[in-house]
């Protein structure tokens, strides 16, 4: 069920103590003078009079509990301003979402992802940002370049990343010790992988398999498509053909046959990217594939000591990706104050403080250095260490999905099992896919 909370109430309604810990709280970034694109002192806002906004957004308690705690920090700031919170798991969000727009009373804030974000936009849901990004009222001057594109939709832009991630292998560290088994690299060809993988179930006598069946990973599909110079979509239609999928369908075959993953019905039931049900979680392979900002939550689900690093092929492949995205409803009565309270989570310096990695690596740079050192969770430090020791080797960033991703998405899962369980060959598999994402597409 949703979490509902009432308003977040301010700290203290004395006026006195706001200023002083106004003050405290804005002295260390003007101490720190070099930060270019953090901000330095208490967000403002443009709206007269009491605001309520309304927040949702979709997460476990951890990332609820330092949210809240960061959205009073705001209201800290600005007195006039409190929030009213929503947040809930993934499973359903959407739906709700949706219901919600049918309605006409989406929140003031959203949390949304890559699936649906071109989707939201052509339906006029969310709010374009393109003209207070344009005279920086909304300062994204901080942020990679790449990450601000990801953003872009036809041009506007239409979301900011509320952290940056990358996808990864995840893999247990303390298995491959006891099997005295090398640990996955970062960039190590498939072919690599899948044989270590294969070494790895070997060396087990079969109590686990090496890797998790990426078959029906559009993220691993994708990078495996950039690495060959291809892409997942150009424009709204598919970048790729018949040929390179039953490529990657017959990988995965080959990978079977060696047992380097695990039996159908095990990776059915880790297809859905739920954190509890990932394999490597529940120790039924050495490693899975996740993004990166979702190492503290796996870590959090198992004993054994996680690792990551990159997902095989070239770094070049990835770019720097929106784990998730801030966006504001385009029918909300209080636009300037949605702008700086997305600021305030973007730029400023304490309320990344606050955040830390949750939501994925800090978007902005600024806040980046401004916040190392700070993040004392052993599992967060490793993933904001593997997203900093590849950005250098990231490529340019594809414009966000279009509209029907999100069935596209499941397309391809379903194509992935129908081969893996024997019930369609790869052509035929692939043949259904490709006409059922072309129509979803063009829907």
């Amino acid at each position: 069920m949703p979490a509902v909370r009432p308003p977040i109430d301010r700290f203290d309604a004395d006026p006195g103590r706001r200023r002083v810990l106004g003050a405290l709280l804005g002295a260390p970034l003007l101490a720190a003078g070099g930060l270019t694109g953090c901000s330095d002192g208490p967000a403002t806002s443009t709206d007269e009079g009491p605001v309520e906004l309304s927040v949702f957004w979709w997460g476990g308690t951890k990332r609820a509990e330092l949210t809240e705690k960061v959205l009073r920090l705001y209201s800290e700031r600005n007195p006039r301003v409190t929030f009213r919170v929503t947040w809930q798991g993934a499973d359903g969000y959407y739906d709700r979402l949706a219901t919600q727009a049918a309605g006409g009373n989406v929140p003031d804030l959203i949390q949304l992802d890559d699936a649906v974000l071109t989707e939201y936009t052509q339906r006029q849901i969310v709010l374009d940002l393109s003209e207070r990004v344009a005279d920086h009222r909304l300062d994204l001057r901080g942020l990679p370049e790449s990450l601000i594109r990801y953003g872009t939709v036809d041009g506007r832009t239409m979301a900011v990343a509320g952290g940056q991630t990358l996808a990864a292998v995840v893999f247990n560290r303390d298995l491959l010790r006891e099997l005295r088994m090398p640990e996955p690299r970062s960039g190590m060809p498939w072919a690599d992988y899948i044989a270590w993988a294969e070494q790895v179930t070997e060396a087990s006598d079969g109590r686990v398999a090496g890797t998790m069946d990426a078959s029906g990973d559009y993220r691993a599909l994708w990078l495996w498509l950039r690495a060959q110079g291809g892409e997942f979509y150009r424009g709204h239609q598919l970048g790729f053909g018949a040929d390179e999928l039953i490529g990657w369908f017959e990988l995965w075959q080959r990978a079977r046959a060696g047992r380097a993953t695990p039996g159908a019905a095990l990776v059915e039931q880790a297809d859905s990217g739920e954190p509890a049900r990932q394999l490597v979680v529940s120790g039924l392979t050495a490693a899975s594939f996740a993004w990166s900002h979702q190492l503290p939550e796996l870590q959090r689900l198992t004993e054994a000591e996680l690792g990551v690093v990159g997902f095989p092929g070239p770094p070049g492949a990835q770019w720097a990706r929106a784990s998730m995205y801030w966006a504001a409803f385009r029918g909300t009565r209080h636009p300037d104050t949605v702008i700086d309270v997305i600021n305030f989570l973007t730029t400023n310096g304490e309320a990344g403080t606050v955040l830390g990695h949750e939501r994925g690596l800090n978007a902005s740079i600024a806040v980046r250095r401004y916040t190392e050192g700070s993040i004392t969770d052993p599992a967060q430090q490793r993933a904001a260490a593997f997203n900093v020791s590849i950005a250098e080797q990231l490529g340019p960033a594809p414009a966000p999905p279009p509209k029907g991703h999100a069935k596209v998405r499941t397309l391809l899962v379903t194509a992935a099992e129908s081969v893996r369980s024997g019930r369609a060959g790869t052509r035929a598999a692939t043949s259904r896919f490709i006409a059922q994402a072309n129509a979803a597409l063009a829907a």
